[in-house]
């Protein structure tokens, strides 16, 4: 099957980022894409919580999602939309970092809720604190596909190796990791992370990420790595997207999550131990 990875450097303009999504998805369409994968964030890039309630909507009325979904339906693709950040009507004012996977019919076959809020200190100049803005979820997702099984995840989840494993022993034959990822730990860290995810649970994943300097209306910029990847069960990058918005092609041969599983079959291989 082959997939198409979007690279984007999505503003926090959500009908600015829905007219670059179409343009990218007919693209990858006539490039033969079956698959098409977004970034984290997709509908609005901003670190600022007044702006984010001005142009933020919930699910129901969300018009990235709309559109995003007659997009799939008339182009007769499925979709991975990485997130969007939505309006939840929770007490506290907090947003869902929501993943959807989407048919080529355009109706909605999972979400997924951020499980992991990225709440750190990457510097003094460089902190983040997701959870005062983002709830997190609490199940993670498996749904089917006409190529196999896909497991989704978002960004910071990439850390928490224990979700990946729970996905594939569940018959995940390919994990998602849409991400922004920061710059700083996206150049220690990000490649290193999902090529070792890939190997632990012998599954494809494919990492659509956002890119470069996102143009914020109010409050500061922000910087994302890029280097969108696809990764093969044996963890070998089968593409990288650079730092360049665009979109990344890669085709999977998805026999090769059996052959992978049988040389080094892991994931049967679990024991109970004490401590500490």
């Amino acid at each position: 099957m082959r997939a198409a990875l979007l690279q984007l450097t999505a503003s926090d303009d959500p009908a600015e980022n829905l007219a670059t999504l179409r343009a990218l998805m007919a693209e990858a369409q006539a490039g033969g894409a079956e698959l098409i994968l977004t970034p984290e964030v997709s509908n609005c890039v901003s670190a600022s919580r007044s702006h984010q309630n001005a142009v933020l909507s919930p699910e129901e009325s969300d018009p990235v999602l709309a559109g995003l979904r007659d997009e799939a339906a008339r182009r007769g693709v499925w979709l991975l939309i990485g997130s969007l950040a939505l309006k939840t009507g929770d007490p506290d004012g907090r947003f869902a970092n929501r993943s959807f996977l989407i048919d080529n019919s355009g109706s909605i076959r999972a979400r997924y809720d951020k499980i992991h809020m990225f709440d750190v200190d990457v510097s003094p100049e460089e902190t983040y604190r997701e959870s005062d803005g983002f709830r997190p979820g609490r199940r993670a997702a498996i749904a089917e596909t006409p190529w196999g099984r896909l497991g989704l995840t978002i960004c910071y989840d990439i850390r928490f190796p224990h979700l990946y494993r729970r996905l594939a022993q569940a018959g995940a034959d390919i994990l998602t990791v849409p991400a922004a990822f920061s710059h700083v730990t996206g150049a220690a860290h990000w490649e290193s992370l999902l090529r070792a995810r890939a190997i632990e649970t012998g599954c494809f994943v494919l990492a659509p990420a956002q890119t470069g300097t996102h143009r914020a209306s109010i409050g500061k910029a922000r910087r994302t790595h890029g280097h969108s990847l696809a990764v093969a069960p044996w963890g070998e990058v089968l593409a990288d997207g650079g730092t360049a918005p665009g979109i990344v092609m890669v085709d999977l041969d998805l026999s090769e999550v059996a052959q992978a599983r049988k040389r080094v079959p892991s994931l049967r291989h679990d024991r109970e131990f004490d401590g500490p």
